[in-house]
């Protein structure tokens, strides 16, 4: 497989002589690397919690069927490519905004917008506000790289077959806190997130939740986790574009402590290896 790579992400890319697929993964929360004028105040070990970690290498075979793979670099808690590029309060920042009016969610209200601002527990981030050009900043030179790049892939993919097919990965905590989609319950082993039917065609949700079961994992479809902004953004079945998000508790492959691997990680990433290449060859057919 190739690497290419910017300062917001990497691409993992299938060698020449591997054949296409129409189809490829994105990991936007595994990014570890932290910039210099992330000037958080929490201890660095809640920040970290809030990775996927490990799971840009999870699916990190994904070249050799034929798919690209498209990791972010920096970390959510930085500047999250899974909200979109409004869902900030500017109630938050200091300095003047001259762009386009913010429209905040719940995830803003949470703490948990654009730019993340507390983490559990309401504790702050920032022991200071961040500034209005501190966030253009972030949304210049790592959210919109980011998206553009997701962009290009879905239209490589529809120029040269038709059709394309977009896996969003991500990783949960075994259970919820409180204001948790879903609340403080348990969660299944995996969450397909499809906003209900509405961002890629229901075969593609069942294949996926199909060979999983398969391997003997729980999974829910849409609950708690529909899937979020990258699914409603770029998924467009009516233009032959789907996009499927997959949450992995993360019980089935670290500690949820101390971070680390846990043994059972080989056996994960090995079923997550045949599931790629199951879904790969699903949207090979799917378009024929």
């Amino acid at each position: 497989m190739k690497k290419t790579e910017t300062a917001a992400y990497y691409v993992l890319s299938p060698d020449e002589g591997t054949e296409a697929a129409p189809i490829f993964f994105d990991s936007p929360h595994s990014g570890k690397e932290y910039p210099e004028d992330f000037k958080y105040q929490v201890p660095f070990s809640e920040l970290h919690s809030a990775e996927d970690a490990y799971v840009d290498e999870l699916y990190s075979a994904a070249p050799d069927f034929g798919a690209e793979l498209i990791a972010a670099k920096f970390p959510r808690s930085y500047i999250d490519t899974n909200r979109d590029e409004l869902d900030f309060d500017l109630a938050e920042l200091s300095g003047q905004w001259d762009g386009k009016a913010p429209n905040p969610t719940i995830k803003t209200q949470m703490g948990k917008g654009l730019v993340w601002m507390r983490m559990k527990q309401d504790i702050d981030i920032y022991d200071q506000p961040i500034t209005t050009d501190m966030l253009k900043h972030r949304i210049e030179t790592f959210w919109r790289p980011y998206h553009d790049r997701i962009a290009v892939a879905y239209d490589a993919l529809t120029e040269k077959f038709g059709y394309a097919y977009h896996i969003d990965c991500h990783s949960m905590p075994n259970a919820g806190v409180e204001g948790d989609p879903g609340g403080t319950a348990e969660r299944a082993d995996f969450v397909l997130g499809d906003r209900d039917g509405t961002t890629c065609e229901a075969g593609f949700t069942a294949a996926a939740k199909e060979f999983l079961e398969s391997k003997g994992y729980s999974v829910a479809v849409n609950d708690p986790y529909k899937g979020a902004e990258l699914v409603y953004r770029y998924g467009k079945p009516d233009q032959n574009r789907h996009s499927l998000q997959i949450e992995i508790n993360r019980k089935l492959y670290m500690d949820q402590i101390s971070g680390d691997k846990i043994p059972e990680f080989n056996d994960l990433k090995a079923n997550l290896t045949e599931m790629v290449q199951h879904l790969v060859n699903y949207a090979k057919v799917a378009g024929k």
